[in-house]
């Protein structure tokens, strides 16, 4: 996919009347490319996620509830985090899901839009943005949670990837009302018509996005290269820091 001056096409129809692309550039498109896949994160973390669900599914009660000691001990629960210091689940979370349905949607979501912002970022980058963006997420849960409320999925690092895609597209075209948008608009009116949604960790991981994505896309270029990256981190740091406060306030 490109991002066009009228919106996200795809590359047959994104360039025509543009100037052919130099060899060089080709070459550095096609070097991009890991084991035949333009998207290897993309899809590596698709498999990481379906095979985490068929695991929880095989200790669990069946397809349609999965459980076992992976989902219970890594499924993000504030209570658990602030009696046992069990940070990891602000990690771990993203990776279980809580029915069949609820892994195809999210998985639909990651391939469809992952590839088209990996391979806009790069797969390093597009791996960070990826996991601050969960991070995000699991912070934003936190903070609008009770703390016996349990969290799983992917949810937060996919609205992370919603968040990249405004980014992207308005660098490309100049202005934030585009396709980007209206697809973050729908699925949040999504999040708050639909009960058992974690609103929190669909916002936190949206402006998670958003902020690594600037960071990436505005200091790719800058010296010292590491700038973006840092910055990126950055925000992940500030997530865990926002979701230690809301912890600590557990009465």
């Amino acid at each position: 996919m490109t991002f066009a001056p009228v919106g996200i096409k795809c590359p047959d129809h994104a360039g025509v009347g543009a100037p052919r692309q130099s060899a060089q550039r080709t070459i550095r498109q096609a070097q991009r490319t890991f084991g035949g896949f333009t998207a290897p994160a993309t899809v590596a973390l698709v498999a990481i996620n379906v095979l985490v669900y068929l695991v929880t599914v095989s200790q669990g009660s069946g397809v349609a509830q999965p459980g076992g000691r992976i989902f219970t001990d890594g499924a993000l629960i504030g209570r658990a985090i602030h009696e046992n210091g069990e940070w990891y689940r602000l990690v771990t979370a993203m990776f279980l899901h809580g029915s069949l349905l609820h892994l195809a949607f999210n998985m639909l979501a990651l391939y469809w839009l992952g590839t088209v912002v990996e391979q806009a970022l790069g797969t390093w980058r597009f791996i960070l943005l990826y996991f601050v963006s969960g991070i995000a997420g699991s912070a934003g849960a936190l903070v609008l949670s009770s703390q016996d409320a349990l969290t799983v999925g992917a949810s937060g690092a996919i609205y992370g990837i919603l968040g990249a895609l405004l980014v992207l597209e308005y660098r490309a075209t100049g202005t934030f009302a585009g396709q980007a948008l209206g697809l973050i608009v729908v699925n949040l009116a999504i999040t708050f018509a639909i009960p058992n949604i974690s609103v929190g960790g669909h916002l936190g991981g949206l402006a998670g996005g958003i902020l690594a994505t600037f960071a990436l896309a505005h200091y790719r270029y800058a010296r010292p290269r590491s700038l973006g990256p840092a910055l990126v981190v950055l925000i992940a740091l500030v997530s865990v820091v926002l979701a230690y406060v809301r912890v600590e306030s557990y009465v």
